[in-house]
């Protein structure tokens, strides 16, 4: 394993200084000991993966140096579009160093989201041209290999990409990780709404904690999962697909459970819903302030009003809870309002260690749910 303070210092050495990206389980430990020693102009979660590309750059052409851009390989396909017609060295030729999360790698166990992703993560690096390559988890290599990239970046003036398996840093605790003094959680806001949905409802989950704690309350109280659409992956879609879905089932009311740092990375989709104006879209937004589910960094979701952003872009009405009295009040509300509404509940981080996992075969699940939406029509 490489210690994070160790390769931290090492990077410094290079001038590499400026941190970027959307962070990622694999690199939850590197990214907590950077968020603790830079300063936080030099460190920011990018609001996606294209967004952080576009930052190292701009701090490129401002300074000269190299920017470090960390990123779950699913996030590549948000980042190609600034990597093929930004920094590519037959566009603006600007160097940027990579750190990529091997989520699904070929022969290690994984969710079902991250195994085709997994297996086209080298692939797709040779396609772009990038060049690339797993980091040692031995601290003389990895200094090797270092040496190497910043040589190839200065000489190419282009990307680098290291790719990082599971485990390869050592365990280190975010220690100014942002407490929030709301009161309710996650899985408790999720057991309230859908305690009070009716039969026909159609619920759409985000990626993360928020699908599994779905899941596991329709098991616990032995309800039937094929009312849920669990989007186990694609991160900050989910309200895309909620509106599809709206739009083509317009006499039955849907309810998207969204997240602060999925909301955020694909906030435009706000001014879809409501320009198009489903009166069943019903979104909710569970909003913690940081993304819960790969190391608990800060999203700028606290720093935001969601509630005017929604109004702003044309949704009928949109509110907000953070105590329990107020949250049954709103879901009523919720459920009685023409859409597109939204309803952003503050909640607290953090969620039971025994959380399990969907343990439905997603292509299984959706057959459950275009059956369910098939029979309730």
């Amino acid at each position: 394993m490489l210690q994070c303070d160790a390769f931290y210092n090492l990077l410094k050495k290079h001038g590499i200084t400026f941190f970027t990206g959307v962070p990622d389980s694999l690199l939850k430990d590197f990214c907590a000991y950077v968020a603790d020693h830079t300063d936080p102009k030099n460190n920011i979660v990018a609001a996606n993966e294209g967004g952080a590309v576009a930052l190292a750059a701009g701090h490129h052409l401002a300074t000269g140096n190299i920017g470090l851009v960390y990123m779950q390989n699913a996030g590549v396909g948000n980042a190609v579009n600034p990597l093929v017609s930004l920094v590519d060295g037959e566009v603006y030729s600007i160097p940027v160093l990579l750190f990529i999360g091997w989520r699904g790698e070929p022969g290690v166990k994984d969710e079902p989201q991250h195994i085709k992703q997994g297996r086209i993560t080298i692939p797709l690096l040779e396609v772009l041209g990038i060049p690339h390559e797993v980091l040692p988890d031995v601290f003389e290599e990895a200094k090797r290999v270092l040496k190497k990239a910043v040589g190839s970046m200065t000489q190419r003036s282009a990307p680098y990409v290291f790719i990082i398996r599971k485990g390869i840093f050592e365990p280190y605790l975010l220690k100014k990780k942002e407490y929030s003094s709301y009161k309710l959680t996650r899985e408790r806001v999720i057991q309230s709404i859908a305690g009070q949905l009716d039969n026909r409802d159609i619920v759409i989950s985000t990626t993360g904690k928020t699908s599994r704690e779905l899941f596991e309350y329709r098991e616990r109280v032995g309800q039937d999962h094929s009312t849920d659409f669990l989007t186990v992956g694609s991160m900050g879609h989910v309200s895309q697909i909620a509106l599809g879905l709206a739009l083509s089932k317009p006499k039955r009311n849907v309810y998207c459970l969204d997240g602060d740092g999925s909301l955020i990375m694909h906030m435009g989709s706000l001014a879809i819903n409501g320009t198009r104006a489903p009166k069943n879209f019903k979104h909710i937004v569970l909003n913690n302030g940081a993304h819960d589910s790969v190391g608990g960094q800060p999203t700028a979701g606290f720093k935001i009003d969601i509630v005017s952003i929604a109004k702003a872009c044309g949704y009928k009405a949109a509110f907000a809870a953070e105590v329990e009295n107020e949250l049954l009040e709103k879901i009523h509300t919720l459920k009685e309002t023409a859409g597109p509404v939204l309803l952003e509940v503050r909640i607290n981080t953090g969620s039971r260690k025994d959380l399990g996992r969907p343990t439905i075969d997603p292509k299984e699940s959706k057959k459950a749910f275009t059956k369910f939406l098939q029979d309730n029509d």
